[in-house]
């Protein structure tokens, strides 16, 4: 929402019960079009949430005169709300209705027909019409509830009093300088509403206005919240700090106040629960109080992410689904090195591995772990860079899709299509003819198999010749200890992004190796311990075969992974005692 639209806005909460006045709903708007699902949602709402605090969204108006305002938004709520009162007054059920009145600009009788909704005058006009559709609805909701007129009776008591007592409108008084069709256009093209955050910031600044005695500080507050949202908006800033639930805000900065109003998280929170909470601390403290927390809390976003170890661990617990909130609960009262520590045991905690475990995982029944343990190489492979600038990039983890990809595969029983065969014949076959230290014989007799099968191809003769070409790629060395690890072990595996084509997925180490430096040079995004991976850093230059992926190849980087320099030893737990 634009900030002219904060400018000397006023806001509050006002009960139901409370709304007074005439209300007059301008040309620029259509009639009430609820339908049974909008009225009964309502109403189910209301009675749901019972005896407790319950706020409906925004209704916006402007002074038109003393006692009279003009409706800019929140006409369906106010309508609905009028003939639930009407329908208990005319039902006999309460003595009183509604204390507030309705008018149109273009269609004066409908205020008539509100009072009283006459069922052989619905087919008049299309207003008319949903009216009395809407009314209609109220009483078969009421009569469901009450089956009987005594129970009847109790159910309008409770919803008079939740009412009266409970159910609140956010009161939304816009600038009388702010034009009414360009506020009515922003809050419903494409069905916008004010947000929590909008909401707190318009409280905020009316709060804050200058008057006898008092410093206007709304300007300085603007200012700083801009800031804040600005530095917020910086992608690897909010990448390595926002949880799965903030992601889809429409400011970042809602992200600071949901955590300083707490509460339940996702579907459980309740609507407006965040401005409702700050609304709260306001009225009881002072508005600066409140304000100075939202910056106190960004100061602490940034000091994280300027710690470089901090930004490591933090980003990777974020990733694994921590919540931020729960982070600067962790943080309260704590040095840099205590809250160090309290990382490390939270990542340990999040891993809850032993070494043996690590050895132990496997692609076909430990995914998650496995994504979770070379997710935390790479990030602690770049944290222990000490004399560098670069980070892990949680912003290009989080836009990715990413899998685990097998670093030599030596089977293609995953494909199943003429075209995925000859795609994985043409990229092995390239690779084939360039490969010097295999057999010449071998070499030209598995080239001359695969430019002869032509129109021959059907999965009999690929799963034969496949076999013969990956074995052709593949070295066993039975004195290494790694020599009986499954192709599925995690001394096989390496994080890359998803969408590369399944012949690729089946390949061997060295048709990957081609294509990982090939996207390397094309500048993809290829996470460190994969690029070092099919580069053979982790093999001793003394065992280096360039182009195959043995098993010594394999116990070289399964202790890479286990290290404490750049691997998860540090946050692996101590092996069980033996029985």
């Amino acid at each position: 929402m634009a900030d002219e639209m904060m400018g000397g806005a006023l806001l509050e909460l006002k009960l139901v019960g409370e709304i007074a006045g005439s209300f007059r709903v301008p040309r620029y708007q259509r009639g009430y079009r609820w339908g049974k699902l909008e009225v009964e949602r309502l109403l189910n709402d209301i009675w749901e949430n019972g005896d407790k605090d319950y706020s409906l969204q925004p209704v916006v108006v402007k002074r038109d005169a003393e006692d009279m305002w003009e409706l800019v938004d929140g006409q369906q709520r106010l309508t609905t709300m009028y003939l639930i009162f009407i329908y208990m007054q005319r039902a006999g059920l309460k003595n009183v209705g509604p204390q507030y009145s309705l008018t149109y600009d273009t269609r004066p009788k409908s205020r008539d027909y509100l009072q009283a909704p006459d069922p052989s005058l619905a087919d008049d006009n299309i207003d008319f019409f949903h009216l009395h559709a809407a009314y209609t609805c109220i009483q078969a909701w009421f009569e469901q509830k009450g089956p009987t007129p005594i129970k009847r009776q109790e159910v309008a008591d409770d919803v008079f009093r939740y009412l009266c007592k409970r159910v609140r409108v956010i009161w939304y008084e816009a600038p009388k300088g702010l034009d009414s069709t360009t506020l009515f256009t922003r809050l419903n093209v494409g069905r916008i509403p004010l947000t929590d955050a909008e909401l707190f910031k318009a409280l905020l600044l009316s709060r804050n206005r200058g008057g006898a005695g008092k410093t206007d500080r709304t300007h300085e507050i603007a200012a700083q919240w801009d800031g804040i949202e600005r530095d917020l908006q910086h992608p690897d800033v909010w990448a390595f700090v926002a949880d799965a639930s903030a992601s889809d805000t429409p400011t970042r900065i809602t992200l600071l106040l949901d955590t300083l109003a707490g509460g339940p998280r996702g579907r459980a929170r309740p609507r407006f629960h965040t401005f409702d909470v700050l609304r709260e601390k306001v009225e009881k403290s002072k508005p600066e109080t409140i304000w100075n927390e939202v910056v106190q809390l960004h100061a602490r976003v940034l000091g994280w992410y300027e710690n470089r170890d901090h930004y490591h661990k933090i980003g990777y617990l974020v990733a694994q689904g921590e919540r931020f909130g729960d982070l600067v609960t962790l943080a309260a009262g704590k040095t840099k090195s205590e809250f160090e520590a309290v990382l490390d045991a939270r990542i340990r905690e999040t891993l809850n591995l032993s070494p043996s475990d690590v050895s132990a995982l496997s692609y076909e029944s430990d995914r998650q772990k496995c994504e979770r343990v070379l997710l935390l190489m790479n990030v602690e492979t770049v944290r222990r860079m000490k004399d560098s600038t670069e980070r892990y990039s949680f912003r290009t983890h989080r836009r990715q899709a990413w899998s685990l990809e097998h670093i030599h595969a030596q089977h293609a029983e995953g494909l199943t299509k003429a075209e995925q065969w000859k795609e994985w014949l043409r990229l092995h076959r390239d690779a084939l003819a360039d490969l010097p230290s295999v057999d010449e014989a071998q070499r030209d007799d598995l080239l001359r198999r695969i430019d002869d099968v032509g129109d021959k191809l059907d999965r009999q003769v690929f799963q034969m010749l496949a076999r013969d070409i990956a074995a052709a790629f593949t070295i066993t060395d039975a004195s290494s200890s790694a020599a009986t690890h499954s192709v599925h072990s995690v001394s096989n595996l390496a994080l890359l992004a998803s969408g590369h084509n399944s012949a690729l997925g089946n390949a061997v180490f060295e048709v990957k190796r081609r294509r990982i430096l090939e996207l390397d040079r094309q500048g993809a995004y290829i996470p460190i311990c994969t690029r070092q991976v099919f580069l053979k850093y982790y093999t001793d230059a003394d065992a280096l075969q360039v182009h195959f992926w043995s098993t010594q190849d394999r116990d070289a980087y399964l202790s890479a992974i286990l290290s404490t320099n750049g691997g998860v030893g540090a946050y692996l737990k101590p092996e069980a005692p033996a029985p």
